[in-house]
C-alpha cells in the first residue's frame, strides 16, 4: 500500500508531488499571492444538470465503467456485505467464505424481490419473499416446495454477478462487460488493511450529482462561501491542482502549515497541515483529513436529486501519531456540520436555477481546474 497520508511516496506511476515538493510549492503560492492554474475555461450546458436524456446517457456510462463502490474496510470478514443501489441499480457486494469480493444484482431469481438491505454479515441470503436461500458465492442452495419448480437448476439460477476488484483499499463494481484491470490504473491507492472504519451515512439532496462533485474541487469559494467554518483554518483559493488522466487531486492548505517554514526541508511532512481531496471519475471523492478519510460516492438518483453514500475511515496509525475513535469522529463532526452543510446549500440553490433563463451555460475557469477536469473528460466518454 502506498502511503497517502504521508504523501512523501505517492503512488507508482502518476505525477503527484510528494510532500516536500507539495511545501515548497505551497509556499511559492503564498509568498506571491498564486496558486495552481488550468490551462482553458470550459462552459457546461445548464440542459446537463436537469435534462432526462443526459441524465440517462450518464447512468449508462457508470454502469460501463468500474466505479468505486466502497471501502475494503467496510467488508472486514467473511459474510461482512452492503446491499445498495448504484447507479440506480440494486446490488449486494459481498466477502466470501476465501475472503474474495463478489458482486451481484440484488434481485431473487424467483420472483426479483432483493435477497438483502443495508449492511451486516451473514452466512447466507434468504429472500424475505418466499425464503429461497442463497450461499455467499451467490449460488441457489435451497426452494422451499422444490416440487412447484420442477425446471430450476439451480447450479443455473444463482444470483446474476457482475464484475468486482478491489485496488487500493477500495472495492469497485463494473455492472456491464467485463473489469480490464488496466482501467483503475490512474486510480490512487489509499486504505491499508489495518484501517478501521467508523461511521457509515447516506443524505439525500435536491441537486444534479455534478453540481455537488463541483462544490469539493475548487478553492476559490473557500473565503466568500466558508467565511466562518472553514476560511478561519484555511487559506482561500491558494491550492495545488494535478490531474491523473480523468482523476484529480487537490491539496487545500491550513493556515497551520506555516509552522513548517521552520522545518528543515528533508523533514516536511503535510499531515494534519492540509486537506487532500482525490477525485475519482466520475462522481466519487476521498478526502484525507487530519484524524480519519472519507469516501464518498455521488450517487445520482434523478436529473436533480443525488443520494450522497460516505464511509468515514480512521486514519492510519503511526509511531507516536497515535488516533483515537474519538479523535476521528470530532475530526468527521467539524466537517459534516459546518462546511459541508454549506457547500450542499450552494449546489442545491444553483439547480434552481438552471431550469431558467438567466444562463445557458456554467463558466469553469483557470481556478477550477479539476472541474474543467471532470467535464472535459466526461463529455469524451459520453
Amino acid at each position: 500500500m502506498s502511503h497517502i497520508h504521508s504523501l512523501a511516496n505517492p503512488p507508482a506511476d502518476t505525477p503527484l508531488l510528494d510532500d516536500v515538493q507539495s511545501v515548497d510549492r505551497i509556499f511559492e503560492h503564498l509568498d506571491n499571492g498564486t496558486t495552481d492554474l488550468g490551462d482553458k475555461v470550459w462552459r457546461e450546458p445548464v440542459a446537463h444538470y436537469h435534462s432526462q436524456a443526459h441524465f440517462d446517457a450518464e447512468i449508462a456510462l457508470m454502469r460501463r465503467l468500474p466505479m468505486a463502490f466502497c471501502p475494503s474496510a467496510a467488508l472486514p470478514k467473511k459474510g461482512s456485505y452492503i446491499a445498495r443501489t448504484a447507479a440506480l441499480t440494486p446490488l449486494l457486494v459481498v466477502r466470501g467464505k476465501d475472503k474474495k469480493v463478489r458482486a451481484f444484482l440484488n434481485a431473487c431469481r424467483h420472483r426479483g424481490m432483493q435477497v438483502a438491505g443495508g449492511s451486516g454479515c451473514s452466512a447466507a441470503f434468504v429472500c424475505p419473499y418466499h425464503a429461497w436461500t442463497y450461499d455467499l458465492e451467490g449460488q441457489l442452495k435451497n426452494i422451499p416446495g422444490p416440487e412447484a419448480f420442477p425446471d430450476v437448476e439451480n447450479a443455473e439460477s444463482g444470483l446474476v454477478e457482475v464484475e468486482a476488484m478491489e485496488k487500493g483499499g477500495i472495492v469497485y463494481v463494473q455492472q456491464e462487460g467485463n473489469l480490464d484491470p488496466s482501467m483503475l490504473k490512474n486510480h490512487f491507492d489509499f486504505f491499508s488493511d489495518e484501517q478501521e472504519m467508523f461511521r457509515t451515512t447516506q443524505r439525500e439532496e435536491d441537486a444534479n450529482w455534478k453540481l455537488l462533485t463541483e462544490t469539493t474541487l475548487e478553492g476559490y469559494h473557500i473565503k466568500s462561501l466558508h467565511k466562518e467554518s472553514f476560511f478561519p483554518f484555511g487559506l482561500d483559493n491558494i491550492n495545488l491542482v494535478e490531474t491523473v488522466g480523468a482523476n484529480s487531486r487537490i491539496i487545500f492548505p491550513f493556515r497551520r502549515m506555516e509552522k513548517l517554514r521552520d522545518v528543515a526541508p528533508g523533514e516536511r511532512h503535510l499531515n494534519g497541515s492540509m486537506t487532500s481531496l482525490y477525485h475519482l471519475f466520475p462522481n466519487t471523492s476521498v478526502s484525507v483529513l487530519s484524524k480519519h478519510t472519507s469516501l464518498s460516492i455521488m450517487e445520482p438518483v434523478s436529473p436533480g436529486r443525488t443520494r450522497i453514500v460516505s464511509y468515514l475511515v480512521v486514519n492510519r496509525q503511526t509511531p507516536g501519531h497515535e488516533i483515537s475513535l474519538e479523535d476521528a469522529n470530532r475530526d468527521a463532526d467539524f466537517v459534516t456540520t459546518t462546511g459541508l452543510d454549506e457547500d450542499i446549500a450552494a449546489a442545491c440553490a444553483i439547480q434552481e436555477t438552471v431550469h431558467g433563463p438567466a444562463n445557458e451555460h456554467l463558466t469553469f475557469g483557470y481556478f477550477e481546474k479539476a472541474i474543467v477536469n471532470l467535464h472535459s473528460h466526461l463529455a469524451e466518454y459520453l
